[in-house]
């Protein structure tokens, strides 16, 4: 049940992250995917919470919550700075493979995970597939600025992390998955509202009436992804549920190509070793 859950996560999450590299004020479009992913996400949790769930049982799930909306909040902008910058497959593959490597020992330490030879050797795997996608970036027509778009990529990847690990603790406090959610995102929407200032809330709202469709889609889509990543965080290990999910990375490469991106051989090679990596510490 929870391999099929962290799967349909992560081909959702792949795929919005495809429609955010196709649109042209990727800055905008991720603000706007935000605002309709967190109505989203109220409604489902106003759904659950009208037939009797608890939304938090503590004042720490709050806390822990409202945390990894701060992390949100940052990890939206960096990723649509990064996608700016760089193509779909070394973007995702560079945030996503590095959130693995700062999550599992973090978990470690936090909730006691258990760290198996598999684990370990997994990480190598994963390292040797980013090492490998950012020397595939440096090629021709790898991207408009492949090195700027790694940067902005592992500063995604931190934020990322930090979100991953935030959610576990809320959940560890018996928080309601859908209420804590739709309370990040909140949170994380109403950061990047604030941070476009007024001219970029009124370019937003012209984003918003000329793409309305495809941005409900990639709302839809993005809060789906995590929605059912916080369902399978509920009865899953932090560490494992989010290197499973990163076989995300071999939808996005095949998205890559479906949007008309063409990746490197080294960096179709180190998505691979990326998700073979994650698959190996999940084991």
């Amino acid at each position: 049940m929870i391999i099929a859950l962290v799967l349909l996560s992560a081909l959702l999450h792949a795929t919005w992250n495809a429609l955010l590299r196709l649109e042209r004020d990727k800055d905008r479009a991720v603000v706007a995917a935000i605002i309709i992913a967190s109505l989203f996400a109220s409604l489902i949790a106003g759904v659950r919470c009208g037939l009797g769930a608890v939304a938090f049982a503590t004042l720490r799930g709050l806390a822990f919550t409202i945390a990894a909306g701060l992390f949100e909040g940052i990890y939206f902008a960096t990723l649509a700075r990064a996608m700016s910058l760089g193509k779909l497959g070394l973007v995702y593959t560079i945030s996503r493979g590095g959130a693995v490597l700062v999550v599992w020992p973090m978990s470690m330490a936090l909730f006691a995970e258990i760290a198996t030879p598999s684990a370990m050797t997994g990480s190598l795997i994963v390292l040797g597939g980013l090492t490998l996608c950012g020397l595939g970036a440096g090629r021709v027509g790898s991207g408009s600025n492949p090195r700027a778009a790694m940067l902005w990529a592992m500063s995604c990847a931190a934020t990322i992390a930090g979100y991953h690990l935030s959610y576990k603790a809320a959940l560890h406090e018996v928080v309601n998955p859908s209420a804590s959610f739709a309370l990040s995102l909140g949170v994380s929407a109403i950061i990047n509202v604030i941070r476009l200032g007024t001219p970029g809330r009124r370019a937003l709202r012209t984003v918003i009436r000329t793409r309305a469709p495809r941005l409900i889609l990639m709302g839809l889509a993005c809060g789906g992804s995590f929605l059912i990543l916080m369902e399978a965080l509920a009865i899953g290990g932090s560490g494992y549920v989010l290197t499973l999910r990163n076989t995300s990375v071999l939808f996005a490469a095949a998205l890559s190509w479906r949007i008309g991106e063409r990746p490197s051989r080294l960096e179709l090679i180190g998505a691979a070793l990326v998700a073979a990596g994650a698959v190996l510490m999940a084991w």
